[in-house]
Order: structure tokens, then sequence, then C-alpha cells
């Protein structure tokens, strides 16, 4: 390619011919990357000046870089992007003289010609305008004008921040709805999709306009290898293409000395993410101080209640300001232990230990999530600090706080990648980082194979109502494809690993077992519904020889629906539905043969149980203990344990379930797990025996004394429990919350008991929701002979097992009358 510039005049440092130096500096050895494009930039600058000094151009002139020309970021496509400023008259003819050789060049130009004033009004009227002139660069000419525009421009870009700020982030919405996020493509667009160098751009903009700062740790290591992969994709493909297509990949991990184009993609993913993450933290910090400077300090929108003490009277800061605690003009808003939330994230509370306390990292992340909320940048930095890792196996505590995690659905997305962004997954689950950022070279799946797992936990969140163990559900969606990053089959291997993970969770060898068939045969229910024939009977029992148990097979049927979701929209049809569904009900029909009829025999009372049923026939009165659980219970490390035992033997009496749950809900106590049984101790009327685990919701448990003088009041009438909670829940702020699945009340079929109608409440858990259920049930006027009440993460599985006035099971419409006012009374 010829340049139309005299030999004679090659310009200060320039040579004859640009585009032969160009080709010989791309294909020299030696250093690449950031040193190729700034000496590539350098040798653009000498051949603009020297066109600029043969082209006669006069006083009151000066060529200025802008863009990633500007930034002296030059690619090996890259447009040049140059402005040509003057002031007063400019001869028509010297932009021919400066343009025309560089067009011959073969160069792809991006020019401009215009006084200072005329920048300026171009750059105040078009956002992009403006951006390119923020890195703008002294070339030749006058360095006087050069230097007055950048100032202005500047000036202007920090006076008008509060207007352009706004724009700048609806651009990267935009850019994102079309091309993507960069960390999750098999061909991304380096440039334009979320976490590419478009965003390594905006956020040096917003660091110019002085109002925000991104964090800068990892973040210009991360747009360096953006940079790099983009120069060899430009010198591979000899075009100035910005998007890492399938069959460039193999050549570019080779020219950068990659192992393989998986490895690239990685490397390519893991920058993304820095790069997004680093923009998500930042636009936040935008908008408080926006917010903060238009006077429009934004309220959180909180969905629970204000921070009570103990007793259920709300505490000095709770009656200041219906759950803030106030700092000035800082509210803080209590959401669990030691985690709160402020102007709009959740932080650590004022007196919170990191490093005594392992499980706050869980704490904090499914606090943030079940709110709506993201957590803060110095609040995840801390935790990766300060905290030390969790025993093994895990406290109680941090595996329910998981499962409340996942149970948030979309909004633990954003959480996860904060915790993920420093760390903190891998430090949880050692084995994530096998499938950290890996891709899947597979059209039908949209995601990383790490992001499908997370994907298809938010998938089935949407389906706890349907399981009895939610809980097993949303970590095996979490973990099923584990093995992929292991050799051989990904679900023999995604076995092996999920026993070890599950037993170091702590859970019992039952659902460690749960969890290893899921995983294992996480393929076998849609595999054998489209590829056996439904009629032939060894198919279902392909089916229930694997799963044995009807709990199993409604887990597994979720697991299949999530896991085909959260692949991609080729991966789950109307057709398969049905296909799975009807094999899953011919095999549901074959289990339900091998079902147990009603519950399993209760256990002989405790001693301490039988002298408070003693006790309460003989008084009259509740009779209550509270029991710190066991120790092998407790964290050996020296955490708490996750709640107390709470045993209440009271003597029988219409309303007693609901009354007892209020008290329970007025003290902040959360309800883990409860049971409900009948015992005649000494022959003169019958006892309800009630055993509760339960939780303080802010560590902070009531007195035994206490709790039990609010539990006399309430049952002799002189405590309206309904009154009081509903006062509190008119005082209190309400939350945006987050979507949950609808709560579901069935009653269950007849085999299931044949002395009681079991009903069944599988709800998102919520202060005093026992309450609620309870007197639902109590006004129905059915008696509750047993029940078994779980929390599970955020979910609630309960089964109350009920009888009429004379002690048998309801008529079928009875029930149905019954499930109704329940699931009226949950909303």
């Amino acid at each position: 390619m010829a340049s139309h510039t005299d030999d004679s005049h090659p310009g200060p440092a320039g040579p004859a011919d640009p585009a032969a130096a160009r080709a010989r500096l791309l294909t020299a050895p030696g250093p690449g990357g950031r040193a190729r494009r700034a000496e590539l930039s350098a040798r653009t600058d000498d051949w603009l000046a020297a066109l600029f000094a043969s082209a006669g151009a006069p006083a009151g002139t000066a060529v200025v870089a802008v863009g990633g020309y500007g930034r002296g970021e030059l690619s090996p496509r890259s447009d040049l992007d140059v402005l040509l400023l003057h002031e007063g008259r400019l001869d028509p003819a010297l932009p021919e003289r400066l343009w025309y050789p560089v067009w011959d060049s073969g160069a792809a130009l991006d020019h401009a010609v215009r006084t200072p004033a005329e920048a300026r009004a171009v750059a105040a009227a078009d956002l992009k305008a403006q951006l390119g002139l923020l890195d703008a660069r002294h070339v030749a000419g006058d360095p006087a004008l050069t230097a007055a525009l950048r100032s202005t421009v500047l000036a202007d870009w920090r006076a008008g921040a509060a207007r352009r700020l706004p724009e700048l982030r609806e651009l990267g919405r935009e850019r994102a709805e079309r091309h993507g996020e960069l960390s999750f493509l098999l061909e991304p667009d380096l440039k334009e999709a979320k976490g590419g160098l478009r965003d390594v751009v905006a956020l040096d903009a917003i660091a110019a306009s002085w109002l925000a700062d991104a964090p800068r740790e990892g973040l210009d290591a991360a747009a360096l290898r953006l940079a790099d992969v983009r120069d060899a994709l430009h010198l591979v493909t000899g075009r100035a293409t910005e998007r890492l297509a399938l069959q460039d990949q193999d050549q570019v991990a080779e020219r950068l000395g990659v192992l393989d184009a998986d490895t690239l993609l990685r490397q390519v993913y893991e920058a993304a993410r820095t790069v997004a993450y680093a923009a998500d933290v930042t636009w936040r910090s935008v908008d408080r101080v926006l917010a903060a400077r238009s006077g429009r300090a934004r309220r959180p929108h909180l969905r629970g209640f204000p921070f009570a003490g103990p007793f259920g009277g709300a505490s000095g800061a709770a009656r200041r300001g219906a759950g803030a605690v106030s700092r000035g003009a800082v509210e803080r808003r209590p959401l669990a232990e030691g985690v709160v939330e402020q102007d709009g994230e959740a932080v650590l509370a004022q007196g919170a230990r990191p490093a005594a306390d392992p499980v706050l990292p869980l704490r904090v992340a499914a606090a943030a999530a079940q709110n709506g909320l993201t957590v803060s940048h110095a609040t995840v930095r801390r935790l990766a600090a300060e905290c030390r890792p969790l025993p093994v196996p895990w406290p109680d505590e941090a595996r329910e706080q998981l499962v409340t995690l996942l149970g948030a659905g979309e909004a633990c997305l954003p959480v996860w990648e904060a915790l993920e962004a420093e760390g903190l997954i891998t430090r949880l689950l050692p084995d994530w980082e096998r499938v950290r950022c890996r891709p899947q070279r597979n059209a039908v799946h949209r995601w990383t194979v790490d992001r499908h797992l997370v994907e298809t936990a938010v998938r089935a969140a949407a389906m706890t109502r349907r399981v009895a163990r939610p809980d097993l559900l949303l970590v095996a969606a979490l973990l099923h494809d584990l093995g992929k990053g292991w050799p051989g089959d990904h679900s023999e291997a995604g076995e092996v690993i999920v026993r070890d993970v599950a037993a170091r969770m702590g859970f019992d060898p039952e659902s460690v077992e749960t969890l290893a068939v899921l995983v294992r045969h996480h393929l076998t229910l849609v595999d054998t519904a489209t590829r056996r024939d439904p009629d032939d009977p060894a198919t279902v029992e392909a089916v229930t020889k694997v799963v044995t148990t009807l709990p199993r097979l409604e887990l597994l049927r979720a697991l299949t629906e999530a896991d085909a979701l959260a692949t991609g929209p080729a991966a789950w049809s109307g057709w398969r539905a049905s296909l799975v569904d009807g094999l899953a009900a011919r095999a549901a029909a074959r289990l339900a043969g091998d079902a147990a009829a009603g519950p399993e025999p209760a256990a002989a009372p405790t001693a301490e149980q039988e002298r408070l049923a003693v006790e309460a026939a003989r008084t009259g009165g509740p009779a209550l203990s509270l029991l710190a659980q066991a120790e092998a219970e407790a964290d050996t490390a020296g955490t708490e344990p996750m709640g107390v035992r709470l045993l209440l033997a009271v003597p029988d009496r219409p309303g007693l379930l609901g009354t007892v749950a209020g008290v329970l809900a007025l003290h902040r106590l959360a309800v883990r797990a409860a049971g409900l049984r009948e015992l005649d101790p000494i022959g003169a009327g019958p006892v309800l025996l009630l055993s509760w685990t339960v939780a303080a919701e802010f560590g902070e448990l009531p007195e035994a004394a206490r709790l039990r003088a609010d539990l006399r009041r309430a049952l002799d009438g002189s405590l309206d429990v309904a009154r009081r909670l509903a006062e509190r829940d008119a005082a209190a702020p309400r939350r945006r919350g987050i979507p949950t699945p609808p709560p579901v009340v069935a009653v269950a079929p007849p085999v299931a008991s044949a002395n009681a109608t079991v009903l069944e409440v599988r709800a998102h858990d919520a202060p005093g929701l026992l309450h609620r259920i309870g007197r639902a049930l109590d006004g129905a006027g059915v008696r509750v002979r047993t029940a078994h009440v779980s929390t599970l993460g955020a979910d609630v599985v309960d089964a109350f097992y009920l009888t009429d006035a004379a002690g048998g099971p309801l008529s079928a419409a009875r029930a149905g009358e019954v499930a109704a006012a329940v699931r009226a009374a949950l909303g």
C-alpha cells in the first residue's frame, strides 16, 4: 500500500512507507501487548506529525488523537480517530492533504475538522463524541490548543456528570441487551459485550467525573488481557473484528502461547467477570452519589419487621425509625445477625466479628438475596480478608444459609457474583474451581458450567413447592454438573464428588445418598422418556429402580426440568415435558404401592418430656424448658449452635397451636422445626407436648421466665397475640421483597394416614407464618393431633394430622374447606 507522502519528507522519526513499517512491527518478534500498542501509536504519531508538517498547516491548528488512539492503545486493525483542531478560517484543502495519504495507506480513518467551540458543542450534544474527547492527546501542531480543549471538555464532563452518567449507563444496558455477557458467550464480542473493552472505557469516564472510581484490584490486568486477545484476533483474521469466533479461537490461543481454545476462553471469561463486577460496583456508587446530590436519598425497600428486643417490644432503635438505626444521615436496618441494610446494600453491622464467625459470609449473602439486595463491595472484601474457613462438617446454620441463598431465585445471581469476585465461593466449595469459567462447547448450552449450575438452582427455586425436601433440590441443582471438571462421564464423577461435598456440608447419610442419586441420574428421566418405549414395563422399572422412593422421584422430576430450562430453550419443550411427566406419573403409581401408610411411630417420650407433661397436667398451665442443642451439633471451632430446643407441655385446649406460635413470633423466635404429640401422663386428660427448634432472628434469645409468662398471658387471654402482631406489621416498612412461588396447601391422599387427615403446607418462610396457619386451623374447628414442621432454608414444609371433634379423619368436603381456609390465611 503506497502513501502519497513524499519519500523525502518522512517526518521526524516516521517511515517513508508507513504501511510497510506497520506490517514489520506487527510481525516482528518481541514484546506484544501493551508495549506493541504503545509503539504502534507512537509510530502513527510520527507519521501524522510528518504529514502535518508537509501539508503546510498554519499556526493555530493541531492534530489531536481521540478515543483508543488517544489512549495510546492502537490494535493492529484499530481505526485512527483523529481531530483536526483549528482557530479562525482554515484552508479547505488542508484536511485533504492530511487525510488522503492515510486513506491511501489502507488505514481506517475516523476524522473530523472543528474549532474548539464546535468540538465542545458536538460533545455537549453527542455523548460518544464527548467520551472520545475525554481521551484527547496532542499529536502535532499547537499544543496549547489541544491543552485548552482537554481542560474545557473535562470541565464540561464533570459539570454535567449528573446528566451524562445516567445516559452512559443506558448505553451500556443497550449494548448488553444486544451483545450479551462476554463471560458466558462461546463467540463473544470482546469490545461491545458486557464486561468488554467498552465497559473499561466507561469506567475510566466515571473516574474522570470525580464522582466514583472502580475497584482497581485486578481491573488493569483484566483490561490488558482482553486487549491482548483482541490484538491476536486482528492479526489472525486480518480484519478489524471484535468477535472471537469458534473457528479463530485455536489460532488466537496459539498466537498468545495459551494451551488451547478452552484455556483461552476461561482467561477471557475471568477477565470479563472482573470488568463486569467492577462496573456493577461502580454504577451502584454513582447511583448513591447522584441520589444524595439530588436530595433523594434512596429509601430501602423492606419487607420484614422492625428490629425488636427479645420480648417482642420494639427496641429504642426501632421506636426511632421502624427498625432503622440512625448514624447521622445514614440509616442502617437490621436484616440478620451481624447484617444490616444501608443505601440499598447489605453491609456488616457495627458489632459483627468476621474473624469469629465463619458462617457470616453465607448469612450476609442469604440475607441480601432474600431481601433483593446486593452485598457491598467493601463488605465482601472484608469477609474475604477476615473470615476463617468453615469447619468440617459445616455447622447446621451454614448449610441452611446456603439453601436460603439459593432459594432466593434470580436475586441470588448478583450476590453469588459478588462472592465469586473475591474468591469466597471456591473457599466454601473447593471443587467449584474446576468448573469456574469452564466453557461448554455445545450449541444447546447458553452458559459456562458454573453459571449453568447457578442458573439451575435459580430455576429450581421456582419448583420448591413441588417437593418435600426443597433443600436437597436446590443443593442438587447447584452441584449436579460438578463432574464436568473431571475426566470421564460427568454424572459418574459428579456422584463421587457430591458424596464428599454433601458430607462436608453436614448432611445426614440418607440425604447424602439422595443427593448422590440425583447427581448420578440427573439425565436418566429425560433420556429414558425420550429414548425408551413408554409402554414397556421395563422403562418404568428403569426409573423406579434408580429412585426407589416417591420423594426422590419428585426431586428428580423437578431437577430434570430445572436443568433443562437452565441449559437453553432447545433443551426443554412441551413435547419433552409431556414425555417426562408421563413416565414420572407411571413411576409414581408403581412406587405408591410401596408407600408407608401413616407416619412412623413416635419415639417414646424422654424423661424431660414426661416431667413437663406431668407438671402441665397437675398445674393446668404451661410447663416449659429451653435446652441448648447438643454440643455435637455446635461448631467445634466455637461458633454458636443454630438454635435451641424449646419443650412445652400444655393441657389440650382449642387454639393452642396458633397461640403458642404467635408468642414465639412476638419474641422474634424463628421456628426451624417443630413436632406436636399428645400424652396423658397421669390419666387426667390429654396434654399436648410441643417440641420446637427455634433460633433468635437477631441472635438474642429471650429469658425462659419471660417467655413462660407471656405464654400464660396468651393462654388466659390477657395478651392478645394477634393484635400485637398486627400492630407490629402495620408499623413496619414493607420491603420490596423477591418473587417466590405461591404457597401450596394440599390434602394428602387417604393412604397417608388411616386415623387422621393429613394437610400438607409448603410455603416461603415469613415471621408469624405458623401462627397464621395455626389460627386458620383453630378457626376451622379441627384438632391437630400431631404435626411435623420443618424449615429448610427459606421454605417451610409442614404436615398436620387433623381429626374432627370425634377423633376421626375429616370428610373429603370438610378437608377441602380446611385447606381453603389455610390457603386464604397465607394470602
